[in-house]
């Protein structure tokens, strides 16, 4: 994300606000901006007595506003970082009182996950006038692979299409655990630093060719037997391919599909850009729209709903998960 660069790039120049509140629903850059504040701003020397991290369960706002207030001792300035801040929900527009008079020599840095606070509120107000508010918004699964490849890239690391959706279909859209799944990847990359769909099935465990991205694909060609041994597969793994997982990515393709056929221009840039997917799969939906007027599209994702339900045990308590989506095979194949 570019505004969590440019907060970096600032406090490495020495543009250090007083206050940094970073709040949102995606962990990943609130952690990332914090551990550089924690590992970089101060020398190792001055750590000892003025870096201090404390925990929103532990502390009240008064203690937070006593410790910002003290004075660095026998340095500059002292960094202050509370963790875990959104315990402190209730009581944290108190901490405007000190963000209208902040310490001048104490960079406070409040971790605010998985919520945000009111921007009509004088606490976001003040905080905004003299340091640093940052919102990390949560990243939609479309949007994940073009991360992916994005941080790959700033590392001189090339990643093959396929294999950016394999990561995200099996971590979701959990930014730290992928980055965590990056990072043991780059550690194996021999002579080519290009991460593909192999690379992925050898070191992190997911099949190339049994996976929900090749299920799509192959429902989409209206490859029966492919897409059968595919579910085969996913009956005999169970744990590894849970039903409501693979059901709510055939939703999501199928929702694409009715609206590429509702798309007047099928270019291979706009159906990119109006489906949000990377030009590399375009001819995967215009290969499914063929196969699947809208009308089948539409009954499809009926039944997609349906099996949702029946997937969470409503009316097909002693169905096992593999007979029920063979069974909903059969039915998008007729």
């Amino acid at each position: 994300m570019d505004e969590a660069k440019q907060i970096v790039i600032d406090i490495k120049s020495g543009k250090i606000k007083p206050i940094y509140f970073l709040m949102g629903e995606e962990p990943y850059y609130i952690d990332k901006i914090s551990d550089y504040i924690e590992q970089n701003v101060l020398n190792e020397a001055d750590k000892g007595f003025n870096l201090m991290s404390l925990y929103g369960r532990d502390v009240t706002i008064d203690d937070i506003i006593g410790h910002a207030k003290r004075y660095p001792m026998m340095a500059d300035r002292q960094v202050i970082i509370v963790k875990e801040a959104q315990d402190l929900s209730r009581t944290i527009e108190k901490l405007a009182a000190y963000a209208n008079n902040p310490q001048e020599s104490t960079m406070l840095v409040v971790n605010y996950k998985y919520k945000k606070i009111d921007k009509r509120k004088a606490l976001y107000k003040a905080i905004k006038k003299i340091g640093v508010v940052f919102e990390s918004k949560k990243l939609y699964e479309n949007q994940v692979s073009d991360w992916i490849i994005r941080v790959l890239a700033s590392k001189k690391i090339s990643i093959v299409p396929k294999a950016a959706q394999m990561l995200v279909e099996f971590l979701g859209t959990d930014l730290s655990k992928i980055s965590n799944e990056l990072d043991k990847l780059q550690i194996v990359l021999s002579n080519t630093n290009q991460i593909t769909p192999e690379l992925i099935e050898e070191n992190i465990g997911i099949s190339k060719d049994y996976n929900n991205f090749e299920l799509r694909k192959a429902i989409g060609q209206r490859d029966v037997v492919k897409a059968y041994q595919i579910v085969s597969y996913f009956a005999d793994n169970p744990k590894d391919n849970p039903m409501v997982v693979t059901v709510s990515l055939l939703f999501s393709f199928f929702s694409q599909l009715l609206h590429f056929h509702g798309l007047a221009d099928k270019s291979k840039r706009n159906v990119a850009a109006a489906l949000r997917v990377n030009p590399y799969f375009v001819e995967d939906y215009t290969i499914a729209a063929r196969n699947f007027p809208m009308r089948k599209v539409s009954a499809v994702i009926a039944l997609l709903r349906e099996f949702d339900v029946k997937s969470k045990g409503v009316g097909s308590s002693n169905v096992s998960h593999g007979d029920l989506l063979k069974e909903l095979l059969f039915k998008i194949f007729n």
